[in-house]
């Protein structure tokens, strides 16, 4: 199995990625990551999945665990044709004008203590 990240750059993302990384896990839902950019403990934040419909829209996160030419295995974060969108666990909603709003074409983390999963109910 495979997963393909296609996401042309867009208002959530002003960089393109067309990537396609082997898997070692089935994809499963994600809720947060942990991003230590700036952090030596790292920040949680929240993510989901970014779709054009609607000019921007949520749509569910996944992970996946791949290998990776450099440490081997990691975990691939990514969500809609658009990408995904991030934001501090603070910010109530999401939004394209939110300052401490971001989106990227997808995250690779080297932990699975860096993923959050979708709680179930």
């Amino acid at each position: 199995m495979f997963t393909h990240i296609e996401v042309e750059a867009n208002e959530n993302s002003p960089v393109s990625a067309n990537m396609v990384f082997k898997n070692l896990s089935d994809p499963f839902p994600v809720s947060r990551v942990r991003i230590f950019d700036g952090s030596p403990k790292g920040t949680v934040h929240i993510v989901t999945g970014w779709s054009s419909a609607g000019g921007g829209t949520t749509v569910p996160a996944f992970a996946a665990e791949v290998e990776d030419s450099g440490a081997g295995a990691a975990f691939v974060v990514y969500g809609g044709d658009w990408g995904i969108r991030l934001r501090p666990e603070s910010s109530v909603d999401w939004s394209l004008t939110d300052p401490e709003q971001w989106g990227e074409t997808h995250l690779v983390l080297a932990d699975a203590e860096d993923l959050i999963l979708v709680e179930t109910p």
